[in-house]
């Protein structure tokens, strides 16, 4: 069943949470605020949420979590590293590489370490595009932001090889703050952000 793509901004912290549509069923990414707003994006395709994803452990992005769960009765899915600091349970912690399903679709787990312990990505092909969630791994201009030199240099090896070694420049990168990008327009800055340390 095709995918289609829908996305809404919440809270002061501008927010993106992405909502993947296949005929009734949607995967939401991050139910970061607003859970009625989530609600409402779902019902505007006539779907309903079935699945939850969540990108990282960090409050912003979890805070209408446990209503989006509650509501919907959706399968939460979470990177392992991170899944033991959410605020609902999770149905199924995913390890780098791992598939999940959804809707007939299988998408491949993109396991991202240093923003958090480990940030979930992953790809999805929507209208023959290679559309990127990557939480807040990466972002127009550097990658998310670390806390010292060492989560800083996992982060952006993790971003170079399990990113941009793998997906084309033509792969739309959506992040969790702000606008989107694509891997051709951030990969000639890599090694300018590999110098500067952040």
């Amino acid at each position: 069943m095709t995918l289609i793509l829908d996305s809404i901004s919440v809270s002061a912290m501008d927010n993106n949470c992405y909502l993947l549509v296949a005929g009734n069923e949607a995967l939401l990414i991050d139910a970061a605020d607003d859970a009625p707003a989530l609600l409402k994006l779902a019902e505007k395709h006539g779907a309903h949420i079935s699945h939850v994803l969540t990108t990282h452990r960090h409050s912003d992005h979890v805070r209408a979590l446990p209503a989006v769960l509650e509501a919907t009765g959706a399968t939460h899915i979470a990177s392992f590293l991170d899944s033991p600091a959410l605020p609902a349970p999770v149905d199924l912690e995913l390890h780098h590489g791992d598939a999940f399903t959804f809707a007939g679709h299988e998408f491949r787990a993109i396991i991202l370490r240093g923003h958090t312990p480990g940030g979930l990505a992953f790809a999805a092909t929507v209208d023959g595009a290679t559309h990127l969630f990557v939480g807040d791994s990466l972002f127009p201009g550097g990658v998310g932001k670390t806390n010292n030199e060492n989560e800083f240099r996992r982060l952006f090896t993790d971003v170079t090889e399990r990113i941009f070694d793998v997906f084309p420049d033509d792969a739309i990168v959506h992040p969790g703050h702000g606008t989107s990008t694509t891997l051709g327009a951030e990969r000639p800055q890599l090694q300018e952000w590999a110098e500067r340390g952040w």
